[in-house]
């Protein structure tokens, strides 16, 4: 029963997730990410607490999922943000920033 419930709730956060990102705008996207880096860090931490509490192979499964690709999220966020960043420095400041970064 707690299979069909885990992979229900997995199958719904996807649909929701694709529907709500598929409707922003492509101007709005890339600041939208850079703002909610912090909510991947919770969906990482809160599926990291999902696979813990694993019990079956589906769950761990779907856990291992989640953790993966929450991770992804994340890394990528700060990724695009960076680079975001990166465009609206002045001349100097963004050879000096590449410099540090090297």
């Amino acid at each position: 029963m707690m299979d069909l419930l885990y992979l229900y709730i997995f199958i719904l956060a996807a649909f929701v997730g694709y529907e709500v990102i598929s409707r922003v705008p492509v101007i709005l996207h890339t600041p939208l990410m850079s703002g909610s880096n912090f909510i991947h860090g919770v969906v990482v931490v809160g599926s990291m607490w999902a696979l813990v509490h694993a019990e079956t192979p589906l769950q761990l499964i779907l856990g291992f999922l989640a953790v993966l690709l929450g991770a992804a999220n994340a890394s990528g966020g700060y990724v695009v943000t960076e680079r975001m960043l990166a465009m609206f420095a002045a001349k100097g400041d963004a050879k000096a920033s590449k410099g540090a970064a090297a």
